[in-house]
């Protein structure tokens, strides 16, 4: 790990940055939330049925809220609720974990499911230490167990809070590795270089300072069985080594290993980790609720065709990884999973879609007996005109070449 974990990004980013489409439908769909809770500024997205327990997630030193809109959207759709969150700005471990209480409390929310990669994975094993209660489940993307490399490598740390705005983003920049990248992963990368950009002073400061606070994850009352691990074999800020004992701590974990995706799978290779992401909330028993999306009926026949082609959409999306103009977060349906409650739902769903059809195809039968006969006795009858009128005319034409004949000679 070169300074900090960091590779050799340039700071600076040439020309002017646009914002992908896909990013742009999803601010015009999702609203952001900014509360104050006390001293603390939250900024978050909440989207998805209340009613579900909340995948909370919480990004890395260099992410915001925003970095994560390629789950919270598709995740939402399947009947997911999914929060994203910016770390505040908390100058210790103590501190954060005192204010995403109250966070959760402000938001009315208990038990949650944390989505956290690196200074968010972090934290988040930190908050299911102290917080076992509220955790249920956790899922940890190219993080680590304590703070001891990066705080041996920032020897600048105390002045952190004195430190100028431009020489933080540069520190943090250089800690994202630079190119050449595939096309996906250098999008990702830009993206992130962007939301840093948006970041002030405070809030770099903040996560500066709790990446260099020396601080160590103790024992969890959770069992492995409810974490995942989500880790990228190409390359990350995050050394191999530190990502190696958060595997070894957790030996009994669900590992899902990317072969790419760089520092931000969630951006480079959505599709992977939002299937990996529910298969995790499946096995710790989240239940979707996709009939509390708005647009999805509950199914059956009572819903309107148009409710029923959107639904059969949101399950059976096109296997386009660009997914539609109109909705650009289509994803591959997730197999169902067994001897859940969801595909004895699915299975009664479809015995009553049979039995609809039934009925209807018996009075389409009627219909069409009706149809057929009607159209052939008309059809019958312009093919007796047409012959009764071939012969009219093939009469006419031999009395007029009779006649021709007769009065020839004459002339």
């Amino acid at each position: 790990m070169t300074r900090g974990g960091f590779g050799g990004r340039k700071p600076a980013m040439k020309g002017v940055y646009s914002p992908p489409g896909d990013y742009i439908y999803f601010r015009s769909q999702v609203p952001l939330h900014k509360i104050p809770i006390g001293t603390k500024q939250w900024r978050y997205y909440d989207f998805g049925p209340k009613a579900v327990p909340p995948l909370i997630c919480l990004p890395g030193t260099a992410g915001t809220a925003d970095v994560c809109y390629k789950q919270i959207m598709p995740l939402s759709m399947k009947g997911y609720r999914v929060i994203s969150v910016d770390i505040p700005s908390v100058w210790n471990h103590h501190e954060w974990i005192l204010a995403f209480e109250k966070f959760l409390d402000a938001i009315d929310v208990h038990h949650i499911h944390i989505y956290g990669t690196a200074l968010g994975g972090f934290l988040a094993q930190l908050f299911a230490q102290h917080r076992p209660r509220r955790v249920r489940s956790l899922i940890l993307s190219n993080t680590f167990l304590d703070t001891r490399n990066f705080s041996a490598e920032m020897p600048w740390a105390p002045v952190i809070n004195w430190t100028p705005s431009f020489l933080l983003k540069r520190y943090v920049l250089t800690g994202i590795l630079d190119g050449p990248h595939e096309p996906f992963i250098a999008d990702s990368v830009d993206f992130v270089v962007s939301q840093v950009e948006m970041l002030s002073r405070e809030d770099l400061a903040s996560r500066l300072t709790l990446t260099a606070d020396t601080v160590s994850v103790g024992p969890l009352l959770l069992t492995d069985s409810f974490i995942t691990i989500i880790d990228t074999n190409d390359y990350s800020g995050i050394p191999q080594q530190l990502k190696d004992e958060v595997s070894e701590r957790y030996l009994n974990a669900r590992q899902a290993q990317l072969k790419t995706g760089g520092d931000f799978p969630f951006l480079s290779r959505p599709d992977e980790v939002n299937l990996h992401l529910q298969l995790h909330l499946r096995r710790v028993g989240v239940e979707p609720r996709p009939d509390l999306v708005p647009g999805i009926s509950k199914g059956g026949g009572g819903g309107s065709s148009s409710e029923e082609s959107e639904k059969k959409d949101l399950e059976d999306p096109p296997n386009d990884d660009k997914g539609s103009l109109d909705n650009p977060f289509a994803e591959p349906q997730l197999p169902p999973a067994p001897e859940s409650s969801e595909s004895h739902s699915s299975e009664d769903q479809l015995i009553s879609n049979a039995k609809f059809c039934h009925f209807g195809d018996g009075d389409t039968t009627l219909k069409n007996q009706r149809t057929i006969t009607t159209e052939f006795v008309m059809r019958l009858g312009r093919e007796m005109f047409s012959v009764h009128l071939l012969s009219f005319y093939m009469a006419s034409l031999y009395i007029s070449l009779n006649c021709n004949l007769k009065l020839r000679p004459v002339v």
